[in-house]
């Protein structure tokens, strides 16, 4: 048994590996095309059919790019194209989804508070809402392709924020966040495959066979590949918050997921206009401070004290001496330490989530700020409410630590 649990173990960290390293590749390429798209010029000495050139420097060496809108008059021998990073990224990420969020659905995917599904109910409903991502996305592509870009953003916008409302209805708080992030993550690689290589695949047979190939593939193409620059951060940022309680364990998370898209958009924006040589609009560092100001806000709503670091002895004595302290150690032992034990009694788990250990009452004071943060203004712990603490507890836990802190006057 503890031989096939820690050989499990490294399959999640390989394929979380494989994740990372594949997704740097993509947002790496899809970054640096996008800013030489914008970094374009037109010169006198540009060759026929050329849309325009840019010199860079990088290495010791200098590059010398031209790009052609449709197609150069001769199809050269050796295209490199730029769409594994894609297809690795959305196939790894797939396999986390389904190695932690899945197959661990209990822990991470359902929570009976939120909506009591069962697992089979619950992966369904996943898989559905990454297919309805990639069929709305696309409709919504050909119904505005005349229109104004930005009333085509909007539109997507919407359709984020109800999924962020939808997902919050549903799953747990850190499966809510993290499948917004897949469901923008499918539509992005979906864009890659589906869209942007075919595309490219009918100018080549085009060359190929001797036409002239339509301008409306290439544009389209960059269509798609400009909304997957925009959208790129709010992803990173989603599939990140599963490690932080404040963002999806609060009850505005999908106010949160919804506000975090527009930051992506107003730091793109000021990219994008600096690599277009548009000037620097210093304006959209002020509004994603704002934004994030407000995200802060949001997940710290229900806080009245600053958190305090219970790790020294002397705090923990003063936790302990607190009222109500008797009431939130038998919560978290009753609640908790079925997992945060020296021997978990879990199945399949042999050692303590993050070596957190809350059998007894000095180890619980110790903890007084996890505990706070996880249990108390949070909904994060216990993982889908398993053990299925109430509000009431929740509120005692909260209650406890508020009043140890007041009462300390802020020294622990």
């Amino acid at each position: 048994m503890y031989d096939w649990v820690v050989l499990w173990e490294w399959v999640e960290i390989a394929a979380r590996w494989t994740h990372v390293i594949t997704a740097v590749a993509w947002i790496g390429s899809s970054f640096y095309f996008i800013a030489l798209d914008l970094g374009l010029r037109k010169t006198p000495s540009l060759p026929p059919l050329a849309h325009g050139e840019e010199w860079q420097v990088h290495g010791g060496g200098f590059y010398h790019i031209n790009k052609y809108l449709v197609a150069p008059a001769m199809l050269p021998e050796h295209l490199t194209w730029f769409k594994w990073e894609s297809y690795a990224t959305w196939l790894s990420g797939f396999a986390m989804l389904v190695l932690v969020y899945y197959l661990g659905a209990e822990l991470y995917l359902i929570d009976p508070t939120v909506m009591d599904l069962t697992v089979g109910q619950a992966v369904a409903i996943s898989l559905a809402s990454l297919a309805f991502g990639w069929v709305a996305y696309t409709t919504l592509c050909r119904v505005f392709v005349d229109a104004n870009q930005t009333v085509l953003m909007g539109a997507l916008f919407v359709v984020l924020v109800a999924m962020s409302w939808f997902y919050a209805q549903v799953f747990s708080g850190r499966a809510a966040l993290l499948h917004l992030g897949a469901f923008t993550a499918t539509i992005m690689s979906a864009n890659v495959f589906m869209v942007i290589m075919p595309n490219q695949r009918i100018v080549v047979a085009d060359l190929k066979a001797g036409l002239v190939p339509a301008a409306k593939y290439g544009k389209i193409a960059k269509q798609r590949s400009t909304h997957n620059n925009y959208l790129t951060l709010p992803v990173v940022f989603l599939m990140l918050s599963n490690h932080y309680p404040l963002v999806f364990a609060t009850r505005w998370n999908w106010i949160i997921a919804s506000l975090v898209f527009l930051m992506g958009v107003t730091i793109r924006h000021w990219f994008n206009t600096r690599h277009a040589r548009k000037g620097s609009p210093h304006w959209t560092w002020g509004v994603t401070v704002i934004l994030f100001l407000i995200i802060a806000w949001l997940s710290t709503a229900p806080m009245r004290t600053v958190p305090a670091d219970a790790r020294t002895e002397a705090a923990a004595l003063r936790f302990a001496a607190a009222q109500g302290f008797a009431d939130v150690a038998g919560i978290v032992q009753g609640r908790c330490s079925m997992c945060h034990a020296a021997a978990p009694v879990w199945d399949g788990m042999l050692w303590p989530p993050k070596g957190v250990v809350l059998e007894t009452e000095g180890q619980i004071a110790r903890e007084a700020r996890r505990i706070f943060l996880q249990a108390g203004i949070s909904e994060a712990m216990p993982p889908g409410n398993l053990t299925f603490i109430s509000p009431e507890e929740r509120a005692a836990i909260a209650a406890w630590y508020r009043d140890a802190v007041k009462a300390s006057g802020g020294d622990i």
